[in-house]
């Protein structure tokens, strides 16, 4: 009986579908058709098995018995109760401890298990689901990234801290940077601005100071000193833009500043970067601090509404060739860009470009591409009529890049659809992780917007991407297996007023708790059965009778449509 219940709730605790649009796409599948297959044959069965049991009602004495059990329970004492419910409590409870133990070992139910594995195959005509690893597909169609690791990103679209971030912290009281978010970036300073040529040079000495220190009064103090002593020290302009600033517009101005310093700079040391590794490490870091103001001058641009401007000088950069460009990822500002334009075809051109099997993969490429296919369905998309005639081309190639970009990274949807609060991004990233997705929807959420009817197609469909990875820590279906390590990282990264989205969501598997249920409701009925024998022995055979008053109504209206004599005169004829 337990075991029927089992197979009876784990059929209708795992739906078919995880959103309204999560089956179109199987109509078609040779899968879906077995499975349907496999449905009707056995409903067929369940027909056939009743019908045979109620034309042999007669020869194997069905009524009689049926009447003789009636009779037997209704004589029973109220201590074959208190035995019953107390037997079924302890074989309860034995189970839900087995449960227990196997889901704090392995991470799974034991009975949802062996049912995904051994019964649904049977039921459903399905294989077994695999718990083995295995790597993704590579067709030309799908995207490779590398093997998952927690590596550190930074931020392409990171605010300014004086302008943006402080001004919230004064405001709310709330500090939206974490230290270790803080500290790593005061690591990328220390790489890329300062050089072993600096020494010597009062200025130059005073900020790789600055750039270590980790009160921002006390950076600020040192960029103004170092200011003071060399009007044209550009890295004492960029961190005055970046922290002092109290509005873009003023973090504009400074760094218009720092870029003339800059380009000085970069002229003089390109002429003499080949005299030595000194020299060398002098121009490389000069070339740093010009690519960097430009890019904050870009970014202020945008800010400040001159899209064109901005973009300008964002494609500019894009045509660089240097280190320091690959860690700051310039063609997602170029994009985020282009989409506040509305210019969906120089979107889709930089996208051919960035969206390529061999390169690094994030959340900005993945669901602008995602977003621009649902621009050309989204509008007259409507999931009644999609369930009915089955999706187009389009709208499956729209589907189909949601679920890429959802597989990718599984937080951004909840930022998008509004049922999550936003924080301000940080300065590092994740990518995959909780950090990235805030990163990403804190900018693009009103690109989302502005295209009607992409977050109602993004609403219907983003859930059936995790029928496709059941086992997202073990087994990708277009990347590789989702990091498990994101979590802890996104803590350190995001402030500790924010919640971290967790995927997958680690709950408590629905048989340990129908188990729990189970054995505390037996375990209560024994109880009760001790205490109150008569009372509850009247319950019992009352509820004995109330189940089986129906069942003999029906049975005696068959009968009085079709006697069971009219087998045996059909056998005569």
């Amino acid at each position: 009986m337990y075991a029927g219940i089992c197979i009876y709730l784990l059929v209708w605790s795992h739906p078919m579908a995880d959103s309204p649009l999560s089956s179109i796409k199987e109509t078609k599948n040779p899968v879906y058709i077995v499975r349907k297959f496999w449905i009707y044959l056995w409903a067929f069965w369940i027909v056939l098995v009743l019908f045979l049991l109620y034309y042999l009602r007669g020869p194997l004495k069905i009524l009689e018995t049926l009447t003789m059990a009636t009779m037997f329970l209704s004589t029973l004492t109220p201590k074959f109760y208190v035995a019953l419910t107390g037997t079924s409590s302890l074989i309860s409870g034995l189970i839900l401890i087995f449960e227990w133990w196997y889901f704090r070992k392995y991470g799974t139910s034991f009975i949802e298990q062996v049912s995904l594995n051994h019964l649904s195959p049977w039921l459903g005509g399905g294989d077994a689901t695999s718990s083995e690893p295995s790597t993704p597909s590579t067709n030309n169609n799908t995207p490779q990234s590398s093997v998952p690791e927690c590596k550190v990103w930074r931020n392409p679209l990171n605010l300014l801290r004086g302008g943006e971030y402080q001004r919230f912290t004064s405001s709310t009281g709330k500090d939206p940077l974490t230290y270790y978010d803080m500290n790593l970036s005061a690591q990328d300073h220390q790489t890329y601005f300062t050089c072993e040529a600096d020494a010597g040079k009062q200025d130059y000495e005073i900020m790789a100071t600055a750039w270590r220190e980790r009160n921002p009064a006390a950076r600020v103090s040192a960029a103004k000193e170092a200011l003071i002593l060399n009007p044209e020290c550009a890295p004492a302009l960029l961190l005055l833009a970046e922290e002092d600033a109290s509005t873009v517009s003023e973090a504009e101005q400074l760094l218009k500043q720092a870029l003339k310093a800059a380009e000085a700079s970069y002229r003089k040391s390109q002429q003499n970067q080949h005299q030595g590794s000194l020299a060398e490490g002098l121009h490389r870091r000069d070339t740093n601090v010009l690519i960097c103001v430009k890019r904050r001058l870009a970014m202020c641009a945008r800010k400040l509404g001159k899209l064109k401007e901005a973009v300008k000088m964002f494609r500019d950069l894009t045509k660089e060739v240097t280190p320091i460009l690959s860690m700051l990822n310039i063609h997602e500002n170029l994009l985020e860009a282009l989409l506040e334009m509305q210019a969906y075809a120089d979107v889709q051109a930089v996208l051919a470009r960035y969206d390529d099997i061999t390169l690094p993969k994030s959340a900005t490429i993945c669901y602008t591409a995602a977003l621009l296919k649902a621009r050309a369905v989204a509008e007259k998309f409507s999931p009644d009529l999609a369930s009915k005639r089955g999706l187009t081309p389009s709208e499956m190639s729209a589907v189909e890049a949601i679920h890429r970009a959802v597989e990718f990274n599984p937080h951004v949807p909840k930022y998008l659809l509004e049922t999550k609060p936003l924080c301000l991004p940080p300065e590092h990233i994740l990518k995959r992780g909780d950090s990235e997705a805030v990163a990403y929807a804190f900018f693009h959420l009103s690109h989302w917007k502005r295209v009607e009817g992409a977050l109602h197609l993004l609403h219907c469909t983003w859930e059936g991407t995790f029928r496709m990875i059941p086992y997202p820590l073990e087994k990708g279906h277009l990347f590789y297996p989702y990091p498990s390590c994101t979590e802890c990282a996104d803590r350190e990264l995001l402030p500790a007023f924010h919640e971290v989205s967790v995927y997958p969501k680690k709950e408590l598997p629905f048989f340990i708790l129908f188990t729990a249920g189970l054995c505390s409701f037996t375990a209560l009925l024994a109880l009760l059965t001790h205490h109150y024998p008569e009372p509850m022995g009247y319950i019992a055979r009352t509820v004995i009778n109330g189940v089986s008053l129906p069942l003999l109504y029906i049975l005696g209206k068959l009968e009085a449509f079709c006697p069971s004599s009219l087998l045996q005169h059909l056998s005569r004829v």
